[in-house]
């Protein structure tokens, strides 16, 4: 009998062992029916199961920073580039050469290997145009637009201290002002005065700008693109002075316990065709991987006036910290 229970005993260890080997704990800022669709398709492939959690990039951060004595995730995949730059920052990442990664340009990736980009999409402005004919608002097309005293109370977007599209705003607007930070705030000051509530989300103003909640939103060009080719009726708009750009991107987690696993979806994110697909034939996404094709519908950044990022400067945790705290104490807490 106790032959038996010892066998027993070690065929559940075996057993468990195999089931951790066959799964990877994951956080993601990708919306979540892109990342249901991504991480089901890695398991198709793969036979690796994808425990994830979704949540904005200034959440995954504050996650990351929180359990990083003890990580209870191996990969971050998605989230604005910024993001992983300041995780890189603050030792919450660690460094991985993949086999793949010479198929993505040096521009788009980590120097040193810890973050690598996926994608670009630039900032933009959409209009429902079904509520600003109801309301006689005529769609704004540039940063100064957004200050007509008639879209008061009519704009959406997020707050930068849970949305890295929301600080890629506050990083955009200070280049529009010459990196003047004192025109910057005073910009946004005038901008919170039109703004009807700041969402936890990045995408989320954008959902409530398809129904019709809101007229004007601000977010990220591929998902509003995304939103008016399934039928709502919107008018997409970069800004006239130039407009900055998310580089979403993927990062391994310092001290993951599935490191193996969590460089195998590394890799397969990087050069499955079927990922490849998904991105660009269902989420109209820009992807920065040679060769990588492009949808018809989809915004890249050579059709539009940019501003010239600093990418190290804007991700870098001292300049983050000093602008949300400025944002917070101007803004937020004057509500």
């Amino acid at each position: 009998m106790k032959r038996l229970i010892l066998m027993l005993f070690v065929l559940l260890l075996a057993t468990g062992m195999v089931m951790a080997q066959n799964s990877v704990s994951a956080y993601t800022t990708l919306e979540e029916p892109l990342a249901q669709a991504l991480f089901d398709q890695f398991t198709r492939e793969t036979g690796i199961t994808v425990n994830w959690v979704r949540g904005s990039g200034g959440e995954i951060l504050t996650r990351l920073e929180a359990e990083s004595a003890n990580p209870q995730a191996s990969i971050w995949v998605g989230a604005v580039g910024l993001d992983h730059i300041t995780a890189k920052s603050r030792n919450l990442t660690t460094p991985y050469v993949s086999r793949e990664a010479a198929n993505t340009p040096a521009q788009f990736r980590d120097p040193e290997n810890f973050w690598i980009g996926l994608y670009v999409g630039p900032l933009v402005f959409s209009t429902n145009l079904d509520r600003a004919r109801a309301l006689n608002l005529t769609p704004p097309r540039s940063w100064a637009d957004l200050l007509r005293p008639e879209y008061r109370g009519h704009i959406r977007m997020a707050n930068p201290n849970t949305s890295g599209t929301a600080y890629n705003v506050i990083t955009t607007i200070r280049y529009i002002h010459e990196q003047n930070e004192d025109r910057a705030f005073d910009y946004l000051r005038r901008l919170d005065a039109n703004i009807d509530q700041y969402t936890r989300s990045g995408a989320a103003p954008g959902q409530s700008l398809a129904i019709g909640e809101i007229p004007i939103a601000i977010g990220y060009a591929h998902d509003h693109v995304r939103l008016k080719a399934n039928g709502a009726n919107i008018e997409i708009n970069a800004p006239s002075e130039g407009t900055g750009y998310e580089l979403a991107s993927m990062s391994l987690i310092r001290g993951g316990r599935e490191p193996v696993q969590a460089r195998q979806l590394y890799d397969w994110v990087l050069s499955s065709p079927s990922a490849q697909r998904l991105f660009t034939e269902e989420w109209y996404l820009v992807l920065v991987r040679n060769g990588a094709p492009i949808h018809p519908l989809a915004l890249s950044l050579d059709q539009i006036r940019t501003v010239n990022q600093n990418f190290a400067w804007d991700g870098d945790s001292a300049n983050r910290n000093r602008l949300l705290n400025r944002w917070t104490s101007e803004i937020e807490s004057r509500r």
